[in-house]
C-alpha cells in the first residue's frame, strides 16, 4: 500500500491547538496525513512534504500588498513571513496548495494580488455573518476546478473573515463569488495546483462537498510524486473527482 501524501498544514500559535485536530481528520479523510507547522513550533521542511495547506487567523498585514494599516486591526508579522516562505517554496517546488480563508488571500497577495481591508463595507449586498455554521450561500462559476471539485454549482459556507480578494494575483482566476459578489474562492488556471476558499471546510467535514477539497489537494499531491510531478496535478484533481461518485462516504 502506498504511503499517504504528507501534507504541510500552517494553523496560528492562538488558535491551532484547536484548528489543527480538524484540519488533520480533514486530511486523512482524504487520504493524507497532516503536519502541523506555526511559528515557534517546528522547522519547517518543504522537502519533505507533498501539499501544503495554508490555514485561517489573523489579518494579512496591509504593507505587503501596498495598503495602509488601520486601527483595531489583528496582526501576525512573524506568521505573514513564514506563510510568504511557504508559499514561495511551495511555488518553487511544483507543490499543491490548498488556501483557507486567511490562506486563501496570502495565495493572492504572495502572487502579486491585494485585499480589501473592509470587505463589507465595499460590498455591501453581501450577507454579513460570523459563524462556522454553512449560512452563507456562494455561487461558484461554472468549468472551474472548484465546481468540478465540489460537483455544485452552490454551496452554503461559512464566515468568519473580514478582508476578500480584490485584485488578483497572477495566475488567478474567481472561482467562486457570495450572493454580494464578494470573491469567495479564488484557483490557479494551470498546474501546479493551487485553489483558495475564504470559508473554513475544515468546520465542514460532515458534508461531502467540503471533503472533495481536501480529497482533491491530497490526489494533486500524489501526482506529484509521479515523473510527471507538477504538470499532472490538475488532471489528477479532476480525475479523483470523478471517481469519487461511485464511493461511499469518504
Amino acid at each position: 500500500m502506498k504511503a499517504r501524501p504528507l501534507i504541510g498544514v500552517t494553523v496560528s500559535r492562538k488558535s491551532g491547538w484547536r484548528v489543527f485536530p480538524l484540519m488533520r481528520l480533514a486530511v486523512w479523510l482524504a487520504g493524507g496525513r497532516a503536519l502541523r507547522w506555526q511559528t515557534g513550533y517546528r522547522t519547517v521542511d518543504l522537502d519533505s512534504v507533498d501539499g501544503v495547506v495554508i490555514g485561517g487567523g489573523d489579518d494579512i498585514a496591509p504593507t505587503l500588498y501596498g495598503g495602509e494599516l488601520r486601527v483595531g486591526v489583528r496582526l501576525d508579522p512573524a506568521r505573514d513571513a513564514l506563510e510568504q516562505a511557504i508559499l514561495r517554496g511551495a511555488f518553487d517546488r511544483g507543490l499543491p496548495v490548498l488556501g483557507i480563508c486567511r490562506g486563501s488571500q496570502m495565495l493572492n497577495v504572495v502572487l502579486g494580488g491585494t485585499l480589501h481591508q473592509d470587505a463589507y463595507g465595499v460590498y455591501e449586498d453581501s450577507r454579513y455573518v460570523r459563524t462556522v455554521l454553512p449560512r452563507k450561500r456562494v455561487q461558484i462559476d461554472d468549468e472551474t476546478l472548484l465546481a468540478r471539485s465540489a460537483k455544485a454549482s452552490c454551496l452554503y459556507v461559512n464566515a468568519l473573515h473580514s478582508q476578500a480578494v480584490d485584485v488578483l494575483g497572477d495566475g488567478l482566476r474567481v472561482a467562486a463569488r457570495d450572493e454580494g459578489g464578494m470573491v469567495q474562492a479564488i484557483e490557479r488556471m494551470t498546474d501546479p495546483f493551487a485553489l483558495g476558499v475564504q470559508w473554513h471546510p475544515e468546520h465542514l467535514v460532515y458534508r461531502r462537498a467540503h471533503r472533495r477539497l481536501f480529497r482533491s489537494l491530497v490526489a494533486a499531491a500524489r501526482a506529484g510524486r509521479t515523473a510527471a510531478g507538477s504538470d499532472a496535478q490538475l488532471d489528477a484533481a479532476r480525475e479523483e473527482a470523478r471517481q469519487d461518485d461511485a464511493r461511499g462516504w469518504g
